[in-house]
């Protein structure tokens, strides 16, 4: 595969994954400073990892939202709690499962925090708790 169709499968992976309103407002914010890292992440992140055949889409986000408390990344978190529940059918069920997984291996604390950051996502979706 050439650079250019691992960039277009990235990309057509990532819209799947993250929804075409977050990919779109990503593509507006693209300027000569990110350019380079966003083609990166398209080619690489999405083109070469997520596409993938040993995992499925839904083992992948549940990898990344763990990830994610792991490391304290909570933009990164949201986003992808979001996307979970938006646009791959999981549940706040499925999210409070990883958590409560995350909090053995992570320690309470991050999932403290994670549950705060995931409610705050669940609330403006619209989503009961």
């Amino acid at each position: 595969m050439d650079e250019q169709q691992r960039a277009a499968n990235g990309t057509a992976k990532r819209r799947k994954i993250l929804g075409d309103a977050w990919v779109d407002k990503s593509a507006a914010g693209k300027n000569s400073f990110n350019a380079d890292f966003l083609d990166l992440i398209s080619r690489y992140a999405w083109g070469e990892i997520w596409t993938r055949p040993q995992f499925d889409d839904r083992t992948r986000r549940v990898l990344v939202i763990g990830t994610m408390v792991a490391l304290g990344q909570w933009d990164e978190f949201r986003l992808h709690v979001r996307a979970a529940l938006t646009e791959g059918g999981f549940t706040t069920d499925d999210i409070k499962e990883i958590l409560l997984q995350q909090a053995i291996y992570c320690g309470v604390p991050a999932v403290n925090h994670a549950t705060k950051e995931a409610s705050t996502v669940i609330k403006e979706l619209g989503l009961s708790i």
